[in-house]
């Protein structure tokens, strides 16, 4: 029989996810603070759980998939968290994007428990969530990531083994510095282009043909021509990465300029209530900066 599996944190991201566990054949766990998801999932064939620590009770393999490093801390081991409820052996993957320091203190945490840890935070947006077409990056013992990698196959196409507890964070940071700066500079590049008068399609097909092509450009096209921005990975969570990669940079000793400018960038977007845009939206800020419209 099929490993019984929790998820906790059913958004954007973790919605797709946890259905694609569903038609793979595994028994689901849900637990979200918002509960149209949750019974979304019921509906589909999940069972909800009241709180992580019922979750982790009813469960073999425990996946999170949270905005920020409080959340995660605050599921593993606060109040009614995973921590009253684990068993010995049991194994949990943090498929979120948080601070890889915070990653070890949890594990270090939930290893007194004798549960295995690996954090596992994934890269492809939620189309990639969809089509259960994630790059996951994965951090903890081979063994762990061995145990977990029919559930991870589930989910994903390209799972990679990084190193120990927090190399599958340190991974993702580095995967958030050129997402970011790649989606500033095609919004650099399309705001000097619409400026010239040119055909936002047919710029767009001419240059992802070439050396500027990109998984950004190529999932990010629709956006980009329709000039809406509705979220596929919001702003306000990008920003969030970026805080982690500068906090991590300088505890490394490792400068990162221009990333440092993107940030900037995605602060003043935040500061102008566009948060909740799709990341690609740091175009708008572009676009406005050189007196060009938002949309074709």
């Amino acid at each position: 029989m099929a490993q019984v599996v929790g998820f906790i944190g059913l958004g954007i991201m973790g919605r797709p996810m946890a259905k694609n566990l569903l038609k793979a054949g595994y028994p689901l766990v849900v637990h979200s603070r918002s509960q149209g998801p949750v019974q979304e999932l019921v509906g589909a064939g999940a069972k909800a759980a009241s709180s992580p620590r019922d979750v982790a009770a009813q469960s073999d393999v425990v996946i999170t998939m949270l905005p920020n490093s409080p959340d995660v801390e605050l599921v593993a081991l606060g109040k009614d968290g995973l921590v009253e409820g684990v068993k010995r052996g049991q194994l949990f993957a943090d498929m979120s994007t948080i601070s890889p320091l915070v990653s070890q203190k949890v594990g270090k945490a939930l290893s007194a428990k004798g549960v295995r840890m690996l954090d596992a935070p994934v890269s492809g947006g939620e189309k990639g969530a969809i089509d259960a077409a994630l790059s996951i990056m994965v951090g903890g013992e081979k063994a762990d990531f061995d145990a977990a990698l029919p559930v991870f196959q589930a989910l994903g196409k390209t799972i990679t083994h990084l190193g120990p507890l927090g190399a599958g964070g340190f991974t993702k940071l580095a995967n958030q510095i050129i997402v970011a700066v790649n989606l500033t500079a095609l919004g650099e590049a399309l705001t000097l282009a619409r400026k010239a008068g040119l055909d936002r399609a047919l710029t767009l097909k001419a240059l992802g043909g070439g050396l500027a092509g990109s998984k950004c450009l190529e999932q990010k096209t629709p956006n980009y021509v329709a000039g809406t921005y509705n979220p596929g990975f919001k702003i306000d969570l990008h920003f969030k990465d970026l805080g982690l990669i500068m906090e991590s940079s300088r505890a490394l000793g490792v400068p990162l300029p221009t990333t440092a400018v993107v940030q900037e960038l995605f602060n003043a977007m935040r500061v102008k209530g566009k948060g909740g845009l799709d990341h690609s939206g740091v175009i708008t800020l572009l676009e406005e900066l050189a007196g060009v419209p938002e949309k074709s």
